[in-house]
């Protein structure tokens, strides 16, 4: 990634950090959706895709985008975004290629953009696919103190990953069509997977907990899987900053999602790479073999930080340390084609527990999954953690 690096520096001191703050067109948010938006000129190609899915990946960089609209105004990211869903939402509020029953917790994300299209446009069908997804959510499987399982397939199952998926989702369904006791449920799931992964001498989090232990991942006292993944703990930052966007200020259980928030905050400070500010795939073991330091986990930190440094949820201090990280995103994984196009290098594609090939949670398994430039787990947190940057900047 070095060559990359005074062509970057070069960019962002000629466009976004001085006196042309203020210019859209040098903002990085605005950059990288304009590239994937290029990239992918029919949003249903994100994540590499050939056909159409209704899928998680393709939520969260849509949701990075409508969150671009917001900030600028431009019509042509909502208009981006929508199309999308006009392709997926029927009239009647179905959802093609979505089975509720399959009882997947990821395809909750991509409901997550329905909420501002539904607000901005009125169309019925945007709302009716929102309570269609509440629908799964009402019967989806559970751990017995009632914990989401990850998915059917994988019975009896938390994983941090899950909790990004839903659980800010059905934060905004509680406030936005007043179901209070839904925030009750929301907090259970956050509060629930933090006390079974957390260590208690690192303070991170385990990838996955089987409440069955019955998983070869699990360790048969704690039922945890073996190791922190940086990506995992990254869902379940961002979930967290998101999903007290929606809490009410007097719900009992706030207070205690912002202190798990300023534990987490303390713990993935401790394991930040001292010379880039960036974070490893495998959170707590940077010096050893193999391990590499990764985009995925280190937008989702640097975004997360960032988000709860503005709204005062943890100490100001964590501004700077999250400051520079950003910068050393920009040093590390941003590259500029000769097209213009920027593009996001050294993401973990994809990372997971059990499922065949079974994947066992280890160091070795973690350091051997495939990398790759533009996966979108890593391109939709780019883009929110540098809107959260030219938030403090402007």
């Amino acid at each position: 990634m070095k060559q990359f690096i005074s062509l970057v520096l070069l960019i962002s001191i000629g466009f976004g950090w001085g006196c042309q703050k203020n210019d859209l067109a040098a903002r990085w948010s605005v950059r990288m959706a304009e590239s994937v938006m290029q990239r992918n000129p029919e949003p249903w190609m994100i994540d590499f895709r050939e056909t159409p899915k209704w899928e998680y990946t393709q939520g969260l960089v849509l949701k990075a985008i409508q969150e671009v609209w917001k900030t600028t105004g431009e019509d042509k990211y909502f208009d981006y975004v929508k199309e999308y869903y006009d392709q997926f939402v029927q009239e009647d509020g179905s959802i093609m290629l979505y089975k509720w029953t399959n009882y997947n917790i990821d395809r909750i994300n991509p409901g997550k953009p329905l909420f501002a299209l539904y607000e901005k446009t009125g169309e019925e069908k945007f709302k009716k696919a929102i309570y269609l997804l509440r629908e799964q959510m009402k019967t989806h499987p559970r751990v017995s103190a009632g914990g989401f399982w990850h998915k059917k397939i994988y019975p009896h199952q938390m994983w941090l990953d899950g909790i990004y998926m839903a659980s800010p989702f059905l934060a905004q369904f509680a406030k936005t069509f007043n179901e209070p006791a839904l925030f009750d449920d929301v907090a259970n799931q956050i509060l629930l997977i933090e006390k079974h992964t957390r260590d208690e001498k690192t303070g991170l989090l385990y990838h996955g907990w089987d409440e069955s232990r019955e998983q070869r991942w699990a360790d048969p006292e704690t039922g945890c899987s073996p190791n922190f993944w940086g990506r995992a703990m990254g869902w379940y930052a961002m979930a967290l900053v998101d999903v007290l966007d929606f809490f009410p200020e007097d719900h009992p259980s706030r207070q205690d999602i912002i202190g798990v928030l300023q534990r987490l905050a303390d713990a993935i400070t401790r394991v930040q790479d001292k010379e880039t500010g960036l974070w490893y795939q495998v959170l707590d073991q940077g010096d050893r073999t193999g391990n590499y330091l990764e985009a995925s986990v280190s937008c989702m930190f640097t975004y997360s930080l960032l988000k709860a440094t503005r709204k005062g949820y943890i100490d100001s201090k964590f501004r700077d340390i999250a400051r520079n990280a950003y910068q050393g995103i920009l040093h590390e994984f941003i590259g500029v084609d000769d097209a213009g196009l920027v593009n996001l290098h050294q993401v973990c594609a994809v990372a997971g527990l059990g499922g065949d090939p079974y994947r066992d949670g280890s160091y070795e398994y973690y350091i051997s999954t495939e990398i790759k430039s533009n996966d979108p787990k890593g391109v939709g947190p780019f883009i929110l953690a540098s809107l959260e940057m030219e938030t403090l900047n402007n």
